[in-house]
């Protein structure tokens, strides 16, 4: 019995000793657009920037708009391109996305964005409702259609990912980390985040800020919630507005079915999901579903928690959380 405990704990030192080894690595970077900041532990302390850069550049050749040469963008001029695991991951969970919605998340949409001058076309101004009446036409996820051997699409479909790429480079890269057997992590891209075991420095999940909707540009956080396993993203229309000549504000999620900027009196809507990807997508969806059909909308989706951040009728800034959000 003494000899098994001694070995007891023997085993216990030896364990600890490995945990206490574990190096904590802090990296940061541009990607994106905007930067990013990933933490997680490591026994053997090996630093993956080198690693992380590549994959954002394998993801940039295959998914940004922003880049003349990408896949999505010879897709859109119709050229010949061969699509890769990332182009069919990203269209296959926008496609699941836009049908659950009944189409308020459409990729197809990115022409219209272009024109109200969100979009890679920096030279495009906002337009009258003739060219939007015209760009609209166009518009329609359901009219593009993935066979396993090719595309069936109008030669004038326009692919626009921008809505969930951010997302789903987040995943990647928790999934490298991952297949590295890292399993304490944290990915964050411009404020969307992939949270994965704890933070080992506090012995606590990830705790998150949910920023303000600050209209000057400035940052500041109310609420923090932890996180653990699982991806969150925020959508808000308090920072990329557009103002026309005459004063009034464009909020830069366009409504799919109008090709307007959406009206809402919704300010940013955080949604928790089971990946970055996900969540990021649907964040954009909720956006331009508003409040009361995204109450209805999560009945069906126990998966996803909301959290939303509006204006009342009196102008009044507001919260509500929904399935469970944490408080």
């Amino acid at each position: 019995m003494k000899k098994i405990t001694l070995l007891f704990f023997a085993l216990v030192t030896i364990l600890a000793c490995k945990e206490d080894v574990e190096t904590t690595i802090k990296l940061n970077g541009p990607v994106f657009g905007t930067g990013y900041n990933i933490q997680y532990y490591s026994e053997e302390g090996i630093n993956y920037q080198k690693e992380f850069d590549s994959l954002f550049t394998v993801i940039n050749n295959s998914l940004s708009t922003y880049i003349s040469s990408s896949d999505i963008s010879k897709w859109n001029r119709n050229e010949p391109v061969e699509i890769d695991e990332h182009f069919t991951t990203v269209f296959n969970t926008s496609k699941k996305i836009f049908k659950e919605s009944k189409g308020l998340f459409d990729p197809t949409i990115g022409n219209v964005v272009n024109a109200w001058n969100f979009g890679p076309d920096e030279n495009k101004f906002l337009t009258d409702s003739t060219t939007i009446k015209s760009l609209m036409q166009h518009v329609g996820f359901d009219r593009v259609i993935k066979t396993p051997t090719r595309f069936i699409r109008p030669d004038s479909a326009y692919l626009d990912f921008n809505a969930i790429a951010k997302g789903y480079g987040i995943d990647v890269i928790g999934e490298f980390l991952e297949s590295r057997s890292i399993r304490n992590y944290i990915v964050d891209i411009g404020g969307d985040i992939r949270a994965s075991g704890i933070n080992k420095e506090k012995k606590k999940g990830w705790t998150i800020g949910i920023e303000d909707p600050n209209f000057d540009g400035s940052q500041s956080y109310s609420k923090a919630i932890t996180l653990t396993n699982k991806g969150m993203a925020t959508s808000g229309t308090y920072r990329k507005f557009k103002v026309d000549e005459e004063g009034n504000r464009y909020a830069h999620i366009i409504n799919t079915t109008t090709g307007y900027p959406t009206k809402t009196n919704v300010l940013s809507v955080s949604v928790i999901a089971p990946n970055a990807m996900l969540a990021d997508g649907y964040a954009t969806t909720f956006q331009t579903m508003g409040l009361e059909k995204t109450k209805v909308f999560l009945n069906a989706h126990p998966e996803l928690q909301v959290y939303f951040i509006y204006l009342d009728e009196s102008g009044a800034l507001q919260t509500l959380s929904l399935n469970g959000f944490p408080e």
